[in-house]
């Protein structure tokens, strides 16, 4: 877990990606 790893909330917010883990619609309270 960390900003390299894609599959956590965090590796996605360092790629600019979304998946599963973020999704496009994020809510304000997502941190989960």
């Amino acid at each position: 877990m960390g900003k390299g790893d894609k599959r956590t909330r965090r590796g996605k917010l360092y790629r600019g990606t979304h998946g599963k883990s973020r999704p496009r619609k994020a809510k304000k309270g997502d941190q989960q």
